[in-house]
């Protein structure tokens, strides 16, 4: 029993030297929370509009060569059509498999090219993120924050931050203008804001 209060105790005392640690290592002064939405951030960033311009020249590159597959699956399906009550039964089998493999690497084509686009995607934004989360930790730091936090979830998500008293901790527009891009310039990404 000595030993089990003895222990509450010694965790007791060391708790309490944590908190007294963690509340010497906050900024004096109002506690302030901000936030922004960094989908906005991206969409007006140049870079944004590189990656995307770059991504559809790959997306459109990887759909040629699948339409290339696709227009010799069809062409031999039109030709298999039009001839196959004619063929013997061992040429008809030969073609059907032949259709088959074809349409298994129009299939593996199609799943190829959209786990390329998505890591290509990936491969591209990252960047971009890293220059962001740089300008949201430089924001946040010059401006005494001790939040920031994200308006925007990801698509079809709902927001983090569900209610704002104000505008002012809104550091979108610091962001941005970190970022080397002016806030005030009006587009249609700003008006999702």
């Amino acid at each position: 029993m000595k030993n089990r209060t003895l222990f509450h105790f010694i965790f007791a005392a060391l708790f309490m030297n944590a908190a007294v640690h963690a509340q010497a290592n906050l900024p004096t002064g109002p506690f302030r929370i901000g936030y922004t939405n960094v989908d906005v951030v991206l969409s007006r960033l140049p870079e944004s509009k590189v990656m995307q311009s770059e991504l559809e020249v790959n997306k459109a590159q990887l759909e040629k060569a699948i339409n290339e597959t696709v227009k010799e699956f069809q062409e031999k399906l039109a030709a298999y059509q039009k001839d196959g009550a004619q063929m013997s039964d061992v040429i008809r089998a030969d073609k059907e498999k032949e259709l088959e493999s074809l349409q298994a690497r129009v299939q593996e084509s199609r799943a190829s090219a959209e786990q390329s686009l998505h890591h290509k995607q990936q491969q591209l934004i990252e960047p971009i993120f890293k220059k962001i989360n740089a300008a949201i930790q430089e924001v946040g730091k010059e401006n005494g924050f001790v939040y920031i936090f994200n308006m925007d979830a990801g698509q079809g998500t709902i927001p983090f931050i569900l209610f704002t008293a104000s505008e002012e901790n809104n550091v979108t527009g610091l962001i941005l203008k970190k970022l080397g891009v002016d806030p005030d310039k009006t587009d249609t990404a700003a008006a999702k804001e």
